[in-house]
């Protein structure tokens, strides 16, 4: 998942989210779930929409999401 060791940068990271992958295009710590909010460590991050260009927190966030947009 593009892990190259640099030092760990802090704020919020720019990804573009990927069909199995992501690439980061700036260094961070974290993203921002779209459904809560919440802060994504990235190297903790595991749900994403290609689609929508965003990250979710959890499996349940990313279905609450898909139901949104109905379907």
């Amino acid at each position: 998942m593009n892990r190259i060791e640099l030092p760990r940068a802090f704020g919020e990271a720019r990804i573009q989210y990927l069909d199995g992958d992501y690439k980061i295009l700036t260094q961070g710590s974290y993203v921002r779930c779209a459904v809560t909010g919440l802060q994504i460590p990235v190297d903790e991050l595991k749900y994403w929409s290609v689609a929508r260009q965003e990250a979710y927190v959890d499996a349940a966030a990313s279905l609450r999401r898909h139901q949104d947009f109905g379907g």
